[in-house]
């Protein structure tokens, strides 16, 4: 099995990385300490079509494959996951419900602008009540005439406040079936009456990305704006989560990958006893174990996203991705605080940030407990 990367991709991973490198960690700590959202970056982001990869060019995308998207993200966050995550988000959550289950009036009326980065998409899923159990949706939808009445409110939401978000795909009970209840997927516009965004949240990481929680108040959106078949809307999302997972994934390796980068130059400059840090045995072990991991971790969502392309199920494998990549970026992110020892508590160096994003790549689209149990179940437990 040959996992080279194709000519194409590895001209991409290799742009992204100059683009990282040159652009994006010499100015985002100033963000991340401000709790800014990076407007600027994102536009440059959007400018080299990085919001586009997966989506066809006949909707403005670059035509590429999610593993394209996948390798973008790992490169990112080896510098900086507040813009990786905005990226990951925009696309697997935001475009992606339109691109995979939208008609084609809605894929040419939002994706267009979506693949170009000039407005960000969001995927309200998670309710304030519900957590890891999705199904618990209280969000309601009732049909008036050619309008859906929107009631209820979303937690956790990425990219759903910025002054360029234009759309968020929420999901809702729109009915019962069979004494269950009737989940479906609908499209709001970013200012639509009735719909109202928190202020940010003050959180422990990603401080550079948008998130907050989305209010609908009697919100009319029209009947039109429902994305796939009725009812299908939580099975529609399940799917999308598979994919996320895979990118999510790669978001971590990137983490993973960026607490070595820094170890390595840190163990090499950095003396103690007269010698630089890097010639003793335990931190030598220490950087070998993160290598080790971000290298497992990375052969994870490759094998993932293999399954994605070819058509093959790939739940098992992206749950198994997801998992122990989250699990290695926790794992390097404490490994590297420790062997910059005072200064990597401090937040002028990038390892600080890489301890405070890295667990909530532990929680968020699902939870690591979620992911076991998905492995579990499709080993017929």
């Amino acid at each position: 099995m040959d996992l080279t990367l194709s000519e194409e991709h590895e001209a991409l991973r290799a742009t992204v990385e100059d683009f990282a490198r040159k652009e994006v960690a010499p100015v985002i700590g100033e963000f991340y300490e401000r709790g800014e959202f990076p407007y600027d970056l994102v536009a440059r982001m959007g400018a080299m079509g990085l919001f586009g990869l997966p989506i066809g060019e006949e909707y403005g995308g670059m035509g590429g494959d999610y593993f394209a998207l996948c390798l973008a993200l790992e490169e990112l966050a080896r510098v900086d996951s507040s813009v990786a995550i905005t990226l990951e988000a925009g696309v697997s959550l935001g475009a992606m419900p339109i691109y995979r289950f939208g008609t084609e009036e809605q894929k040419r009326r939002w994706l267009p602008e979506l693949a170009a980065g000039e407005k960000l998409g969001a995927f309200g899923l998670t309710e304030p009540g519900g957590g890891s159990d999705a199904g618990a949706t209280r969000t309601t939808a009732r049909l008036d005439g050619d309008e859906w009445v929107i009631n209820g409110s979303k937690a956790f939401i990425t990219n759903s406040g910025t002054d360029i978000t234009s759309v968020v795909a929420v999901t809702a009970i729109t009915g019962e079936s069979g004494g269950r209840k009737e989940i479906s997927a609908i499209m709001v516009p970013a200012g639509t009456p009735g719909f109202r965004v928190s202020q940010k949240y003050s959180k422990v990481g990603w401080s550079a990305s948008d998130t907050r929680e989305l209010f609908f108040d009697d919100c009319r959106v029209p009947a039109a704006n429902l994305v796939g078949e009725r009812g299908r809307g939580y099975a529609q999302f399940l799917s999308i989560l598979d994919e996320g997972r895979v990118a999510i994934a790669a978001l971590s390796v990137g983490l993973a990958q960026g607490c070595v980068d820094e170890s390595l130059r840190y163990a090499r400059e950095r003396e103690a006893f007269g010698q630089a840090i890097g010639s003793y045995q335990a931190i030598q072990f220490k950087i070998a174990d993160m290598e080790a991991r971000a290298h497992t971790a990375r052969l994870a969502y490759y094998a993932a996203a293999a399954k994605m392309l070819r058509g093959e199920p790939f739940k098992k494998e992206a749950a198994i991705a997801k998992l122990v990549a989250s699990n290695a970026a926790m794992d390097n992110a404490r490994d590297a605080t420790q062997i910059f020892g005072g200064y990597g508590f401090m937040n002028e160096y990038p390892v600080g940030r890489f301890y405070r994003d890295a667990k909530i790549l532990e929680i968020g689209e699902g939870t690591s407990e979620v992911q076991r149990m998905l492995i579990a179940r499709q080993l017929g437990l």
